[in-house]
């Protein structure tokens, strides 16, 4: 039919992409509004539970047949998926969200720049631990932001980036279905966690909107309009658009939980925002994307 192969406008993966971004740092600041009520390990489980459904139901993961050497990598990715989310969320309790994702950021970072040997790479690396130094309490900075929490999404950054080396070997054949078995397993070992450090104050019915909308900014709608977006879209430019997401997490704190960044906290997460959209910019050229960002 004439009608099926008109092109899609060049802005319309663009603007899919940004509002599946300011779904996941909405879905965070949601989350981080329950912590009073039932803690991160809380919001963790109710998270996995009630996400991991979503995403059972989508991609049906009991159809998938995984090769022997894809059974290793897929428990690691899984494994990988629910420590960022536990991490992530830990850190929350004690820094600012955009803080967080910032420094949660240099994982994938890290990934991104690891072996690299071109001079230019080397002003990103430069970039990056710049922003990180003046992120972390070191120096004169100690009272500025909580070491604990900082070394939380420092972990959590860490196990993002296990998370992209293992799902790139677990999702080889099954593609995006792989996230619906992987958050299974994170589901398996982090819910049973965050159910016996909450304890009783879970079982509430009223807390089941909530919940249900954390697991859908947070997992369901951006994930499903990331895929959309990646079909249609160069590596380059959903890379660089996702290095936006700190700004976008500052300024979702600002707006829903009353969070302000100092000067130099606002120019360090500037600097990591730079150093990652530079990354991307001059990377060479892939043919796919090979991660989403479920955070």
């Amino acid at each position: 039919m004439p009608g099926s192969s008109r092109k899609v406008p060049a802005w319309l993966p663009i603007l899919v992409i940004l509002i599946a971004m300011v779904s996941i740092q909405s879905g965070a600041s949601l989350a981080k509004s329950l912590f009073p009520l039932i803690g991160a390990p809380g919001v963790t489980a109710l998270r996995l539970t009630l996400g991991t459904l979503i995403l059972v139901v989508i991609f049906k993961p009991w159809r998938l047949r995984f090769a022997p050497q894809q059974r290793l990598p897929l428990f690691f990715y899984g494994v990988a998926l629910g420590a960022m989310n536990y991490l992530f969320y830990l850190s929350l309790q004690r820094i600012p969200l955009g803080v967080a994702v910032a420094l949660e950021f240099t994982g994938p970072l890290a990934v991104a720049l690891f072996g690299s040997r071109r001079p230019l790479d080397f002003v990103w690396v430069a970039l990056a631990v710049l922003g990180l130094w003046f992120l972390l309490p070191l120096g004169q900075n100690v009272g500025e932001v909580d070491l604990v929490g900082a070394l939380f999404a420092l972990g959590a950054g860490a196990f993002w980036a296990v998370y992209i080396l293992t799902g790139q070997r677990a999702g080889e054949e099954h593609g995006p279905a792989t996230v619906a078995m992987g958050s299974l397993i994170a589901a398996v070992i982090f819910v049973p966690i965050g159910i016996v450090q909450a304890s009783d104050t879970l079982l509430q019915w009223s807390l089941l909107p909530l919940g249900l909308g954390i697991a859908i900014l947070s997992t369901a709608l951006p994930y499903s309009l990331e895929m959309i977006a990646l079909t249609r879209m160069p590596t380059r430019t959903f890379g660089t658009l996702m290095s936006m997401e700190p700004a976008l997490a500052a300024l979702s704190g600002m707006v829903f939980l009353g969070e302000t960044l100092t000067l130099t906290q606002t120019l360090a997460l500037g600097a990591i925002i730079i150093a990652s959209m530079g990354s991307t910019l001059t990377m060479q050229r892939q043919s796919k994307i090979e991660k989403v960002d479920i955070n």
